[in-house]
C-alpha cells in the first residue's frame, strides 16, 4: 500500500513538465490521478502549449504507474468547467483529497509595451485559474473535513525583474491568495502551502522564443548559449532544476504528517530565496 492509496489528487496542467512529474508521483505512491490541461496554443504566449497527445501521454505514465487516471481538456480560468470536473471525479472516485494548481503560462514583455490580451492571459491562468482550483475543491474537502492544496508561485513571486511585469504580478498574487485561504480553511482540516520554483528544465523556458529574447545577439541560440543567463538567475551555479526537485516537496506539503504545516512558500530556487526577504 503506498502513501497516498486511497487518495485522489488533481494536478492542473498536468499534460506535460511539472503537473506530469507531480501526477505521476502521485500514482507511484498509490493514489487515483486527476489531470487537466488547455491543449490548445494562444495567441499571446509565444511557445507552444501541451497537446492533446501530451496529455494522453501523462494518462498513461499514471496508469503505467498503477493509478487510475481520469483527464479533461479544459481552461482553468473556467470556472465553471473546473467545478464540473471536480464534481466528475468525485463521482467516479469517490474525492478528491489534494489539489495542486500547477497551470500556468509565462510571456516576456516589457509594461510599457504589454497590450491587455497579454496581461490577461497570465492572470487568467496563472492567478485566477489557482483561485479557481481552490475555489472547487474546498467545499467537498470541507464536508470530508481532510484537504491537502498546494499552489505553485515563483521565485519571481517574491521579487521583481524587467520584462516579466506580469508574470511576477501573477505569482505574487498566488502568494497572497494562499496564505488567506490558508486562514480560511484551517478549521476544515485543510491545508494550503505554495511552492516557489527556480527556474525549471521545462518547455516553459526551453523554447525557441525565449531562447532569443534572451539572445538576440544569435541567429539561433541553443540551450547552451543561455544556460549562463539562466544560471545568473539562481544562487547555485546551475541554470535549471528538474521538475522531479519540485514534485518532492509537493509530495511533503501534501503528506497525512503535514497536517500542521499550512499558508507556508518553499522555495526550489537554487538558492535565489537567500537573496530575498521573507
Amino acid at each position: 500500500m503506498g502513501e497516498y492509496s486511497g487518495r485522489v489528487a488533481l494536478v492542473t496542467g498536468g499534460a506535460r513538465g511539472q503537473g506530469r512529474s507531480h501526477a505521476v508521483e502521485y500514482a507511484r505512491r498509490g493514489a487515483d490521478v486527476v489531470i487537466c490541461d488547455r491543449c490548445a496554443d494562444s495567441d499571446s504566449v509565444a511557445y507552444p502549449l501541451a497537446t492533446m497527445g501530451d496529455l494522453a501521454e501523462t494518462v498513461r505514465l499514471v496508469e503505467d504507474a498503477g493509478g487510475r487516471c481520469m483527464s479533461e481538456v479544459l481552461d482553468t480560468s473556467d470556472r465553471t468547467a473546473l467545478t464540473a470536473l471536480v464534481e466528475r471525479a468525485t463521482a467516479e472516485f469517490g474525492s478528491v483529497d489534494i489539489a495542486v494548481a500547477n497551470a500556468g503560462v509565462s510571456v516576456a514583455s516589457p509594461v510599457q509595451d504589454m497590450p491587455t490580451e497579454m496581461w490577461d492571459e497570465v492572470i487568467g491562468s496563472n492567478l485566477t485559474g489557482v483561485f479557481n482550483t481552490i475555489a472547487a475543491v474546498a467545499p467537498g474537502m470541507i464536508d470530508r473535513g481532510y484537504g491537502r492544496i498546494v499552489t505553485v508561485s515563483s521565485m519571481l513571486g517574491r521579487a521583481g525583474n524587467s520584462n516579466t511585469a506580469a508574470y511576477c504580478a501573477s505569482k505574487w498574487g498566488v502568494i497572497g491568495l494562499t496564505k488567506s485561504s490558508a486562514l480560511d480553511l484551517a478549521g476544515h482540516g485543510i491545508t494550503v502551502n505554495a511552492v516557489a520554483p527556480g527556474n525549471v528544465s521545462t518547455p516553459m523556458i526551453h523554447n525557441d522564443f525565449l531562447y532569443k529574447f534572451m539572445r538576440p545577439d544569435l541567429d539561433a541560440p541553443t540551450a547552451n548559449d543561455v544556460a549562463p543567463i539562466f544560471t545568473s538567475l539562481h544562487a547555485q551555479p546551475i541554470p535549471w532544476l528538474e521538475p522531479e526537485e519540485i514534485t518532492r516537496t509537493v509530495m511533503f506539503l501534501t503528506a497525512d504528517g503535514s497536517a500542521h504545516i499550512s499558508g507556508i512558500v518553499i522555495p526550489i530556487d537554487a538558492g535565489n530565496a537567500a537573496r530575498v526577504t521573507g
